[in-house]
Protein backbone atom coordinates (compact mmCIF):
# COMPACT_ATOMS: atom_id res chain seq x y z
CA UNK A 1 0.00 0.00 0.00
CA UNK A 2 1.36 3.66 -0.81
CA UNK A 3 1.72 6.32 1.58
CA UNK A 4 -1.41 8.16 2.33
CA UNK A 5 -3.51 5.59 1.02
CA UNK A 6 -4.85 4.68 4.36
CA UNK A 7 -5.89 8.51 4.82
CA UNK A 8 -8.01 7.90 1.85
CA UNK A 9 -9.73 4.77 2.69
CA UNK A 10 -10.55 6.65 6.57
CA UNK A 11 -12.39 9.38 4.60
CA UNK A 12 -14.10 7.10 2.09
CA UNK A 13 -18.02 6.42 3.58
CA UNK A 14 -19.94 3.05 2.39
CA UNK A 15 -23.64 3.13 2.41
CA UNK A 16 -25.11 0.06 2.18
CA UNK A 17 -28.33 0.57 -0.35
CA UNK A 18 -27.45 2.92 -2.38
CA UNK A 19 -28.61 4.06 -4.77
CA UNK A 20 -30.81 1.01 -4.91
CA UNK A 21 -30.81 -1.69 -2.37
CA UNK A 22 -27.93 -4.28 -3.08
CA UNK A 23 -25.12 -1.65 -3.95
CA UNK A 24 -23.14 -0.50 -1.01
CA UNK A 25 -21.97 3.03 -2.60
CA UNK A 26 -18.52 4.36 -1.46
CA UNK A 27 -19.18 7.77 -0.57
CA UNK A 28 -16.16 10.14 -1.59
CA UNK A 29 -17.56 13.24 -0.28
CA UNK A 30 -15.88 13.10 2.66
CA UNK A 31 -12.68 12.67 1.17
CA UNK A 32 -13.21 15.74 -0.52
CA UNK A 33 -14.65 17.97 2.63
CA UNK A 34 -11.14 17.39 3.45
CA UNK A 35 -8.27 19.55 2.21
CA UNK A 36 -5.61 17.47 3.24
CA UNK A 37 -6.78 14.48 2.37
CA UNK A 38 -7.86 15.77 -1.16
CA UNK A 39 -4.66 16.94 -1.73
CA UNK A 40 -2.80 13.84 -0.27
CA UNK A 41 -5.63 12.22 -3.33
CA UNK A 42 -4.37 14.40 -5.85
CA UNK A 43 -0.49 14.20 -5.16
CA UNK A 44 -0.83 10.13 -5.34
CA UNK A 45 -3.07 10.35 -8.48
CA UNK A 46 0.25 12.38 -9.98
CA UNK A 47 2.54 9.97 -8.76
CA UNK A 48 0.92 7.12 -10.89
CA UNK A 49 1.68 9.55 -13.72
CA UNK A 50 4.94 8.72 -12.92
CA UNK A 51 6.78 8.06 -16.55
CA UNK A 52 3.85 9.37 -18.44
CA UNK A 53 3.91 12.99 -19.78
CA UNK A 54 0.11 13.58 -20.77
CA UNK A 55 -1.01 16.47 -23.21
CA UNK A 56 -3.90 16.28 -21.42
CA UNK A 57 -6.39 14.63 -18.52
CA UNK A 58 -9.45 13.54 -19.29
CA UNK A 59 -12.22 13.32 -16.48
CA UNK A 60 -15.62 11.40 -16.42
CA UNK A 61 -18.55 12.81 -15.55
CA UNK A 62 -19.22 13.73 -12.97
CA UNK A 63 -16.76 12.97 -10.21
CA UNK A 64 -14.45 12.22 -12.40
CA UNK A 65 -14.44 16.06 -13.02
CA UNK A 66 -13.40 16.91 -9.25
CA UNK A 67 -9.83 14.19 -9.42
CA UNK A 68 -9.33 14.93 -13.12
CA UNK A 69 -9.31 18.95 -13.10
CA UNK A 70 -7.04 18.73 -10.10
CA UNK A 71 -5.08 16.36 -11.76
CA UNK A 72 -4.80 18.53 -15.13
CA UNK A 73 -4.10 21.22 -12.74
CA UNK A 74 -1.08 19.76 -10.92
CA UNK A 75 0.31 18.56 -13.68
CA UNK A 76 0.29 21.86 -15.61
CA UNK A 77 -1.89 20.13 -18.87
CA UNK A 78 -5.58 20.53 -20.10
CA UNK A 79 -8.45 19.34 -19.20
CA UNK A 80 -11.24 17.01 -21.57
CA UNK A 81 -14.43 16.80 -19.86
CA UNK A 82 -16.45 13.15 -20.51
CA UNK A 83 -20.16 14.34 -20.46
CA UNK A 84 -23.50 12.66 -20.16
CA UNK A 85 -25.54 12.97 -23.42
CA UNK A 86 -26.69 16.33 -24.02
CA UNK A 87 -24.44 18.38 -22.14
CA UNK A 88 -21.74 19.38 -25.00
CA UNK A 89 -22.64 21.27 -27.39
CA UNK A 90 -21.73 20.12 -31.29
CA UNK A 91 -20.09 18.68 -32.93
CA UNK A 92 -19.52 15.44 -30.40
CA UNK A 93 -19.34 11.86 -31.01
CA UNK A 94 -20.89 9.69 -28.07
CA UNK A 95 -20.91 6.00 -26.99
CA UNK A 96 -23.36 4.26 -24.88
CA UNK A 97 -22.46 1.86 -21.91
CA UNK A 98 -23.67 0.23 -18.97
CA UNK A 99 -23.84 0.67 -15.63
CA UNK A 100 -24.40 -2.02 -12.76
CA UNK A 101 -27.60 -0.12 -11.83
CA UNK A 102 -28.79 0.55 -15.12
CA UNK A 103 -27.47 2.36 -18.56
CA UNK A 104 -26.46 5.60 -20.01
CA UNK A 105 -23.71 7.70 -22.94
CA UNK A 106 -21.30 9.59 -22.89
CA UNK A 107 -20.04 12.38 -25.08
CA UNK A 108 -16.76 14.41 -26.16
CA UNK A 109 -16.27 17.31 -28.30
CA UNK A 110 -14.34 16.40 -31.74
CA UNK A 111 -12.66 19.61 -30.90
CA UNK A 112 -11.50 18.56 -27.79
CA UNK A 113 -8.13 16.15 -28.46
CA UNK A 114 -6.59 15.89 -31.23
CA UNK A 115 -5.00 12.68 -32.80
CA UNK A 116 -1.55 11.43 -31.18
CA UNK A 117 -1.99 13.27 -28.03
CA UNK A 118 -1.07 11.69 -24.90
CA UNK A 119 -4.22 11.29 -22.27
CA UNK A 120 -4.69 10.03 -18.76
CA UNK A 121 -8.05 8.96 -17.85
CA UNK A 122 -9.90 9.81 -14.31
CA UNK A 123 -12.68 8.97 -12.34
CA UNK A 124 -13.16 8.38 -8.65
CA UNK A 125 -14.73 4.91 -9.00
CA UNK A 126 -13.81 1.75 -10.87
CA UNK A 127 -16.54 -0.86 -10.60
CA UNK A 128 -17.75 -2.75 -13.75
CA UNK A 129 -15.55 -0.59 -15.80
CA UNK A 130 -18.52 0.90 -18.56
CA UNK A 131 -18.17 4.22 -18.19
CA UNK A 132 -14.37 4.21 -18.24
CA UNK A 133 -14.55 1.48 -21.52
CA UNK A 134 -17.09 4.03 -23.01
CA UNK A 135 -14.52 7.11 -22.77
CA UNK A 136 -11.09 5.01 -23.65
CA UNK A 137 -13.38 4.20 -26.75
CA UNK A 138 -14.59 7.51 -27.44
CA UNK A 139 -10.30 9.17 -27.20
CA UNK A 140 -9.03 6.31 -28.98
CA UNK A 141 -11.77 7.15 -31.67
CA UNK A 142 -10.96 10.51 -32.11
CA UNK A 143 -7.13 9.30 -32.12
CA UNK A 144 -5.69 9.88 -28.74
CA UNK A 145 -3.49 7.78 -26.89
CA UNK A 146 -4.62 6.48 -23.73
CA UNK A 147 -1.42 6.08 -21.75
CA UNK A 148 -3.08 5.72 -18.31
CA UNK A 149 -6.34 5.64 -16.54
CA UNK A 150 -6.26 6.23 -12.61
CA UNK A 151 -9.11 5.97 -9.88
CA UNK A 152 -9.26 6.73 -6.60
CA UNK A 153 -11.39 3.46 -5.82
CA UNK A 154 -11.35 -0.28 -7.27
CA UNK A 155 -13.80 -2.49 -6.88
CA UNK A 156 -12.37 -5.43 -7.40
CA UNK A 157 -15.35 -8.07 -7.19
CA UNK A 158 -16.69 -6.38 -9.91
CA UNK A 159 -13.99 -6.84 -12.51
CA UNK A 160 -13.80 -3.58 -14.39
CA UNK A 161 -10.50 -3.82 -14.90
CA UNK A 162 -10.76 -6.27 -17.65
CA UNK A 163 -13.04 -3.90 -19.55
CA UNK A 164 -9.92 -1.34 -20.12
CA UNK A 165 -7.79 -3.37 -22.65
CA UNK A 166 -4.63 -2.11 -23.70
CA UNK A 167 -4.36 0.78 -21.02
CA UNK A 168 -2.13 1.21 -17.47
CA UNK A 169 -4.72 0.77 -14.95
CA UNK A 170 -4.25 1.84 -11.51
CA UNK A 171 -6.47 2.70 -7.97
CA UNK A 172 -5.20 3.72 -5.11
CA UNK A 173 -7.87 2.16 -2.91
CA UNK A 174 -9.15 -1.23 -3.55
CA UNK A 175 -11.83 -2.95 -2.32
CA UNK A 176 -12.25 -7.23 -2.36
CA UNK A 177 -15.90 -6.83 -1.80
Amino acid sequence: MRPGTESLRGAIRSVPDFPKPGILFRDLTPLLGDARVFRTAIDLLAAECDGVVPDKVAGLDARGFLFGAALAYRLGVGFVPVRKAGKLPGPTVSHAYDLEYGSAQFEIGTASVSPGEKIVLVDDLLATGGTAASALHLLRGLGARVERALFVVELEALCGRDRLPAVDTRALVRYAD
